[in-house]
């Protein structure tokens, strides 16, 4: 997907910075014993290690999967990297014996920052955690929204261990604001959504019912946060590199709507003006998200 790239994944780490649930995210590293072994899907460019690191887990084993090989490429070279110039402690391999990181899984690590060992590797993300047994946590940020919630759940249910948590943050339940008004915002809102939702696996409205899904399970649902990402600009500026980000944002409802759907009702001049207050720093874009935090039965 075109918005698999380096620069939109890197370009939105700080709106999910300010949209993470802190609540949600305390109770998630009360969960996890002193030295845990962590699985994420859908890593990305990796950005979870440094916050985890930042957060004070700084032993166990880390694996992040995604299925774009050019991105765990970037995540293989940069992330060691910007570490070291975080000043982070970062080694090749694996951290030395006897250091309590506990259990080990494949791959072999690529480098260890803070005695946290850390792999990249390329596959499918379901098909990872089915194979996965043991693991002590699964994070799988923004991602729960882009596959069937029940086979999700039921993959992380298999790749845990009892009692183990899935901390699934930044997913989306079906809300896309964009300010100023525009009298289309509506019909587009829904045309978009829409065809999201005719993608096999998709939904818009997957925060609601993993929600629901977790709380029928015989597991217990510990917590649940909003994380709302707002971008606007401050005086006429956005921070980061998040004009970028609201650019390919709008990249993406121009290329998902489809072209039979474009009797919406003034869509190209909705386009147009919103990029038009973009580049003039006066857009402003929400999409409703939640973080949750499910533990699988002790027992």
């Amino acid at each position: 997907m075109e918005h698999a790239l380096p620069r939109y994944l890197e370009s939105k780490r700080s709106v999910d910075e300010r949209a993470l649930s802190m609540r949600v995210r305390d109770r998630f590293l009360d969960a996890l014993p002193p030295a845990p072994t962590i699985l994420e899907t859908g890593c990305g460019t990796g950005v979870t290690v440094p916050r985890l690191v930042s957060w004070g887990v700084d032993g166990g084993r880390y694996v992040g999967v995604d299925a774009d090989d050019r991105i765990v490429a970037f995540a293989r070279r940069v992330r060691p990297k910007s570490l070291n110039r975080a000043g982070y402690t970062v080694s090749e391999g694996s951290p030395p014996a006897g250091d309590g990181t506990g259990r080990s899984t494949d791959p072999d690590p690529e480098f260890t920052v803070e005695g946290l060992a850390v792999g990249f590797e390329t596959g499918d993300a379901l098909e990872a955690l089915s194979a996965a047994e043991g693991v002590d946590a699964v994070i799988a940020q923004a991602f729960a929204d882009l596959v069937s919630p029940s086979e999700l759940v039921s993959a992380v249910e298999s790749a845990l261990r009892p009692g183990g948590v899935a901390y699934l943050p930044i997913t989306f339940d079906g809300g896309t604001i964009v300010q100023p008004d525009h009298p289309a915002d509506d019909a587009v809102e829904a045309a978009y959504h829409a065809a999201i939702d005719g993608r096999p696996g998709r939904d818009v409205r997957a925060g609601r019912h993993l929600i629901d899904l977790c709380r029928s399970r015989d597991g217990d649902l510990l917590a649940v946060g909003s994380s709302d990402w707002i971008v606007r600009p401050r005086g006429g500026e956005y921070p980061a590199d998040e004009r970028y980000f609201l650019d390919r944002l709008l990249g993406f409802v121009e290329g998902t709507v489809p072209a039979g759907d474009r009797t919406v009702e003034a869509f190209d001049d909705w386009l147009s003006t919103r990029r038009d207050q973009l580049a003039r720093g006066e857009l402003t874009y929400v999409a409703h998200q939640y973080d949750l935090l499910y533990r699988t039965p002790t027992g």
